[in-house]
C-alpha cells in the first residue's frame, strides 16, 4: 500500500498510526497540497490528503473512508466495534475530533494571512468551535466508554492526533486547562511507538523516519 500525505497533517497521522498499530506495511509518499509539484490531485480530485493506494491500485481518500477500508481488511487489532450502532457512536466521536482539527487548520491558514486581511469574525467562530469541541471530547474522555477506555479505538487516535496538531501549531496553548481527562489520554497515547514515529518534524521527533514503514 501507499499512503500519500504530508508529515504534518493530523488526518494523515491518524491513518499512519492505524497502519503502524496493525503492523501493515506501507510506503509513505510525502506530498504537501498547494506546493509546487504536488501530485495529490492525481489521487484525490479535491486535492486533499490523505489518499491510500491499495496493492491492487484502488484509491481511497478522506480519512474516515480510509479508516473504514483498513478495518474491512480484518487485521487485528480492531479500532471499531463489531456491533454497528456501537461503531457508529465511536465514529461520531472520531468526527467530533476531526471537526476540532478542521477548526484548528482553519485558524492556522487564517493566521498565515497578513494581519490587516484576516477575518476576525471567522477566527472567533473557529476558535469557539474548537473550544466547544474540546469540551465535548473532555466529557467523553471522562466517561471512559467510547473514548479513553482500556480498548484503543479510532476515536482515541483521532483525538490524540487533533491535540497533537493543536500543540504543534500552538493554536490554543491553554487547551489543557480544566481538561484533565484529555491530558491523560494524550500522555498515555504519545508513549506508544506508533505516535512517536509519526510526530511532526520540528516537534522534538523526526516523524516517520523512513519512507518504508
Amino acid at each position: 500500500m501507499k499512503l500519500i500525505g504530508s508529515y504534518t497533517s493530523p488526518y494523515v497521522r491518524k491513518i499512519s498510526v492505524m497502519l503502524l498499530e496493525k503492523g501493515l506495511p506501507f510506503d509513505f509518499i510525502n506530498d504537501v497540497p498547494h506546493e509546487p509539484g504536488c501530485k495529490i490531485t492525481q489521487f484525490n480530485p479535491l486535492g486533499k490528503v490523505p489518499a491510500l493506494v491499495t496493492d491492487d491500485g484502488e484509491v481511497f481518500y478522506d480519512s474516515p473512508i480510509i479508516v473504514q477500508y483498513i478495518e474491512l481488511m480484518n487485521v487485528a487489532p480492531t479500532f471499531l466495534p463489531w456491533q454497528p450502532l456501537e461503531a457508529l457512536r465511536v465514529k461520531q466521536i472520531e468526527a467530533l475530533a476531526d471537526g476540532v482539527t478542521d477548526a484548528a487548520v482553519a485558524l492556522v491558514l487564517e493566521n498565515r494571512r497578513e494581519a490587516d486581511k484576516r477575518n476576525e469574525a471567522w477566527v472567533l467562530r473557529q476558535r469557539e468551535k474548537l473550544l466547544r469541541g474540546l469540551d465535548a471530547l473532555e466529557k467523553h474522555a471522562e466517561n471512559r466508554t467510547l473514548l479513553n477506555s482500556d480498548q484503543l479505538n479510532v476515536a482515541d487516535i483521532a483525538t490524540a492526533c487533533s491535540l497533537g496538531y493543536i500543540n504543534f501549531r500552538r493554536i490554543a496553548p491553554g487547551w489543557c486547562v480544566e481538561r484533565p481527562a484529555l491530558i491523560k489520554l494524550v500522555e498515555r497515547l504519545f508513549l506508544r511507538e506508533s505516535f512517536a514515529r509519526t510526530t511532526p518534524p520540528g516537534s522534538g521527533n523526526a516523524g516517520l523516519a523512513t519512507k518504508k514503514v
